[in-house]
């Protein structure tokens, strides 16, 4: 096993309830969600109207924070073949490497970017002119949709941008990345919906270990806000409803929570081998001490979802609980999805049943709901900060706890002298992720 140690020394963030750390961590204190009325896109024809936009970010270069000005320049020329998803994420990016300090005479070799996302979805709109083009007289050989797609070769496709597909590339986020800031080392990534940034944290910290690179770029961007993502998820997963006072939607483990709520957002952390580090008199904001991952089937009396979120956070406690001791707080999912959570508690309280005590408990999509690949990555940084602070945030509105809690309890706003945190992210089908960050002693 390499002796290497990884720890973290940059964070960058775009998300609904603050695009910057201190507006962030200011959400959490206060209490704030970043639920709203949704204004990006088109709800006529949905369930639901409310979700998490980050309403802050509108794609424009002072959204990438501060930057040189070739830097500034490369981005905006490349912006056309940028959707939202991948401009959030470069965003994230650009912060957690400005937010580092790590200076331009970086050894650009060893420098490397891999970064998780969902499948990228284009948008109706790429298409809305050559389809037009097929409707108008004598382009059709009927009015209908036969019609329109025996003309779409010959008067639809012309009338499609020819660079439409970059904008959707789910590789295209580390690879502006690596682009923009010379990052010349080992470059991927990964493709696994929710579970996304915490198998891309940890290959990037293989990568260091190994001895591949000294520094990685690692970051996850998604979005369920999104008119053809947000159709799918209303008719196959369940999508809370919408309440009066919206901020009310996401509720975790609560017994009248009744779906996810829709999100868009990113996050980057840069993370680099501990003699690096220090060496460039860099702050460090946690140490990667071990990730895992599973994919189970069901077992009398315990389902898949389960038995996969049991089996990731227990591998990765049986690696990191030397470092953590009692003193530490478990990120849950937290997804709001009743069958979920349900399945979620079971798991976390058969696992403290093992280790005989238990911790408090965090789940901060109660503030921004499910922002895909990207969520797992901003709940990270929640608690970084918790982390640096001594101070945790509580569950938004959990009143009456599901049963499935037996032995452990929820968060609150309460100090946190832990020595670290693990935390869980899973997918609707089953994979499950989950990684240990320690204070560095």
């Amino acid at each position: 096993m390499s002796t290497t140690r990884v720890v973290i020394t940059g964070m960058g963030v775009v998300s609904p309830i603050g695009s910057d750390l201190d507006s962030l961590w200011s959400s959490l204190m206060d209490g704030r969600s970043g639920i709203g009325a949704i204004e990006s896109m088109p709800t006529a024809s949905l369930p639901v109207k409310s979700g998490a936009e980050v309403k802050d970010f509108k794609g424009e270069i002072e959204d990438y924070g501060p930057l040189e000005k070739t830097l500034q320049r490369a981005i905006k020329k490349n912006m056309k073949v940028m959707c939202r998803e991948i401009e959030m994420g470069v965003a994230a990016a650009q912060k957690a490497l400005t937010h580092s300090g790590l200076s331009e005479s970086r050894n650009p070799e060893r420098c490397g970017c891999l970064f998780g996302c969902d499948y990228i979805l284009s948008r109706p709109e790429e298409y809305s002119d050559g389809l037009l083009n097929c409707r108008q007289p004598g382009n059709s050989a009927s009015d209908d949709v036969n019609g329109w797609v025996a003309a779409w070769p010959q008067h639809g496709l012309p009338k499609v941008n020819p660079l439409w597909l970059l904008k959707y590339l789910p590789n295209m986020p580390n690879s502006h990345v690596s682009i923009y800031n010379d990052f010349r080392g080992p470059n991927n990534a990964i493709t696994v919906r929710e579970a996304s940034m915490h198998l891309s944290l940890a290959e990037a910290a293989s990568i260091i270990q190994r001895g591949a690179a000294d520094v990685m770029l690692v970051g996850a961007t998604g979005s369920r806000v999104h008119p053809v993502r947000a159709t799918h998820a209303t008719l196959i997963d369940r999508v809370a409803s919408d309440q009066p006072n919206p901020a009310k939607m996401s509720r975790p483990f609560d017994s009248t929570s009744d779906g996810m709520v829709l999100g868009e957002g990113a996050a980057a952390l840069m993370i680099e081998s501990l003699e690096h580090a220090q060496a460039r008199g860099a702050k460090i904001w946690g140490e990667f001490i071990a990730g895992a991952s599973a994919m189970a089937g069901p077992q009398p009396g315990r389902d898949y979802m389960q038995m996969s979120i049991f089996n990731s956070l227990k591998s990765a406690l049986e690696r990191s609980s030397s470092r953590l001791g009692k003193h530490w707080h478990l990120h849950a999912q937290g997804l709001s999805d009743p069958a979920v959570d349900a399945s979620e508690a079971t798991a976390i309280s058969e696992l403290f049943e093992q280790l005989g005590y238990s911790v408090p408990v965090a789940a901060a999509k109660s503030y921004f709901g499910n922002l895909g690949a990207g969520g797992a990555a901003v709940e990270l940084i929640c608690s970084l900060l918790a982390l640096d602070r001594g101070q945790l945030f509580p569950i938004l509105n959990l009143e009456t706890p599901i049963s499935a809690i037996k032995n452990w309890q929820p968060a609150t706003a309460q100090s946190l002298p832990g020595a670290g945190f693990v935390h869980t992210s899973c997918t609707m089908q089953g994979q499950s992720a989950a990684v240990a960050i320690a204070a560095l002693n």
